[in-house]
């Protein structure tokens, strides 16, 4: 277990204030102007591509992308810097999967699983595939990048600089994805105290963790991504 340098501490901390105050501004201004965002994103009138891209951008990719990268352009820190090689790609990604599998059983036992299609449960979806050629393409592909790679990419940068920070001498237990995964289940709301609420909170934390311990363990974080753009919001 490698000890954190006060210097470097600093660093890391700055770097994740950077992320959670971007997040809270995006935020802040989804909240204020809301409504009138989501009007215009549902305003069959205007492109849907541009609609797909105000909410991509401003939105989700504000929120769960912005941050990190402002922080690797003042580090001058690479995205393959945090994993995103093919090294070990396969087991990174077939064991990431399978973390999915506990949240998979819950949700088929409360009939919320629907017929699989990669982000089907963001709203602009199902308009996106029934557009026409290209636009269907580009609005697909914004959809990807900001709901797929950025959301699963930003709890691999958010769990690599909390680790360094607050490195662990315990194989299996890691202090960013603990911090990663509490932060899944509050976002999304994931949180209760009966025994229903209490298992869809376990097998949350459990993917969320269980792909970030695989992500540790392999060094690679494309599985990581492959939640994003195969299960979270596909089925």
């Amino acid at each position: 277990m490698n000890k954190c340098s006060k210097e470097r501490k600093k660093q890391l901390t700055t770097d994740l204030l950077i992320i959670f105050i971007t997040s809270l501004i995006v935020l802040s201004m989804v909240v204020i102007w809301g409504s009138g965002l989501n009007s215009f994103v549902k305003d069959p009138t205007k492109n849907i591509v541009l609609r797909v891209a105000v909410i991509g951008i401003c939105g989700q990719y504000g929120l769960a992308g912005l941050g990190l990268t402002i922080v690797c352009l003042i580090r001058k820190e690479k995205f393959t810097q945090f994993g995103l090689t093919t090294k070990k790609i396969v087991p990174a990604v077939l064991l990431s999967l399978a973390c999915c599998v506990p949240d998979f059983i819950y949700c088929l036992a409360k009939g919320r699983v629907h017929a699989w299609c990669p982000f089907w449960d963001v709203n602009t979806t199902p308009e996106v595939l029934s557009s026409s050629f290209p636009y269907n393409v580009l609005a697909y592909l914004i959809t990807a990048v900001c709901w797929g790679f950025f959301e699963g990419f930003n709890y691999v940068v958010i769990r690599d600089k909390f680790s360094e920070m607050y490195p662990s001498k315990f194989r299996f237990w890691d202090w960013g994805a603990f911090i990663c995964a509490i932060m899944c289940i509050l976002i999304h709301g994931a949180v209760g105290v009966t025994p229903d609420a209490l298992i869809e909170m376990f097998t949350t934390m459990f993917l969320i963790y269980g792909m970030l311990i695989v992500r540790k363990e392999t060094g690679n974080a494309w599985g990581c991504v492959a939640i994003f753009f195969l299960y979270w919001n596909a089925l």
